[in-house]
């Protein structure tokens, strides 16, 4: 079946990428907001638990209580394979409706496809989105029935200040000057560093998070050159058919066509239409998984880097602001941003790579169809190795500076923060004879010295220490 007007197709096709582009991005803020009340409740339980250490915390692979708790391992894993089926879902919702027009009695000939001036949405696709949602939802209002909630700001100073409050975090003396890194040490009093370490350094999960991201881009190029290289290959399935060479200069285009080269995915066999939509499904939900995943796993550096810029501002002129408006956040801090806008359009480049062809003839859906496009998973994985040497930079990037480095680590911020108000700046408070001590205050405070040692408050009058450097 063919259009009979190549135009009006490349009009309908452009349209349904750029609904499926908006639908995309509907699907990300849907989950982005529940997993803002999800990663609210699981912080709260690791609180009630004490193994809370960082303010933001991987909700999916993060399990609090036990295994069938909201925040528990079972549901983790639900919530997880829910998200990948709400994106997978997006690619199969929108497609276009046809209508056959029937030969002219005199000239003899098959059966002309037109293409109708709108885009129909598929009926099952987007009650599975719906039903995929409405879980998620379920998993999180289950999270907040089941845990007293500390704060709802998603804050690292607004956290530290309500853990300290409730008796459940107190500060360390004589670690004014000691950043996340130095946890584990026992030395106290230390002078002043100008370069802080990296999120790559204090963080063990984010190191995780880029091999993880690299290793995701190795796997889609290796599709890529396998698909590259299907022709020659020529499995003996009656499910893959190949209609030309996968690439050349004409088709590694952004926007694919559907009378490119590709391979396609489609049901010969006398598969039902149910059965066909269910294995195209489940490939789909499969393939994309680890996009998926790779790209929930980076907002743990996102946010990592955002409480540790956040709480650097104290040194600013306008200081540190305690409260902090969650969507404000994700506009002011550029990694936030980038990341909002990378989530939705990565996921739209995957359903560009791997497109669903599925038509409606008179409002009936015919039985679907995956055209690979190989142009298009080159695409994808220039478009990640981007964004990959972005994160990994940011990753480790080291502060400059001699203001410790908290990464919103609330043990950290707890020694760091003596004094408490909407509006902190951090700098040298008091000298003393051996110790100078460090801290914030409600009014702008002097640089630090960096030739001197910083302990804490009434630190000056004390015996000497163990003289640690960094």
């Amino acid at each position: 079946m063919a259009p009979t007007n190549q135009d009006e197709y490349t009009q309908l096709n452009l349209q349904e990428k750029i609904l499926t582009l908006g639908l995309n991005l509907i699907v990300m803020l849907c989950i982005e907001s529940i997993g803002f009340v999800h990663g609210i409740s699981l912080r709260s339980a690791l609180a009630s638990e004490r193994r809370l250490r960082f303010n933001t915390n991987l909700r999916l692979l993060t399990a609090a209580g036990r295994w069938y708790n909201p925040n528990g391992a079972l549901l983790n894993v639900i919530s997880t394979v829910l998200i990948i089926i709400s994106y997978s879902s997006a690619s199969f919702i929108i497609c276009l409706n046809a209508r056959y027009t029937p030969p002219s009695p005199i000239e003899s000939g098959p059966a002309q496809v037109v293409y109708e001036e709108h885009i129909a949405f598929v009926g099952i696709p987007l009650l599975i989105l719906g039903v995929a949602l409405l879980l998620q939802v379920i998993i999180a209002l289950s999270g907040i029935w089941s845990v007293k909630i500390l704060t709802w700001s998603s804050s690292s100073f607004d956290l530290t200040a309500a853990l300290v409050h409730h008796t459940q975090l107190t500060p360390a003396t004589f670690r004014c000057m000691r950043c996340v890194s130095d946890l584990d040490t026992d030395k106290g009093p230390v002078k002043p560093s100008e370069i802080q370490p990296s999120a790559w350094r204090v963080h063990p999960s984010i190191r995780k998070i880029v091999i993880s991201l690299w290793g995701t881009i190795a796997a889609f190029a290796g599709l890529a050159a396998l698909a590259t290289y299907m022709p020659d290959i020529r499995p003996p399935s009656d499910m893959v058919i190949i209609y030309g060479n996968p690439l050349d200069t004409d088709t590694w285009t952004f926007l694919p066509n559907t009378m490119f080269p590709s391979i396609t995915l489609t049901m010969w066999d006398g598969t039902g239409m149910l059965q066909a939509w269910i294995v195209f499904f489940v490939i789909i939900a499969v393939i994309q998984g680890p996009l998926t995943l790779g790209l929930h796993l980076s907002e743990l550096i996102a946010n990592v880097v955002r409480d540790e810029r956040q709480w650097r501002c104290a040194t600013g002129g306008k200081g540190l602001i305690m409260a902090t408006n969650p969507v404000k956040t994700i506009f002011n801090d550029p990694i936030c941003l980038v990341l909002f806008i990378v989530k939705p359009f990565l996921h739209w480049m995957f359903g560009l790579a791997f497109t669903i062809y599925n038509t409606a003839v008179h409002g009936q859906i015919g039985p679907p169809e995956v055209y690979i496009f190989t142009g298009q998973i080159y695409n994808l994985c220039i478009a990640l190795f981007i964004f990959a040497c972005l994160f990994t930079f940011v990753a480790l990037h080291r502060p400059r500076g001699p203001q410790p480095a908290a990464y919103g680590h609330v043990q950290t911020l707890a020694n760091l923060v003596d004094k408490w108000s909407p509006v902190m700046w951090w700098g040298h408070k008091e000298d003393g004879i051996l110790y100078c001590h460090a801290g914030t205050s409600d009014h702008p405070l002097p640089d630090v010295n960096m030739d001197r040692v910083y302990a804490g408050s009434g630190a000056g009058s004390l015996a000497p220490l163990v003289i640690g450097t960094f």
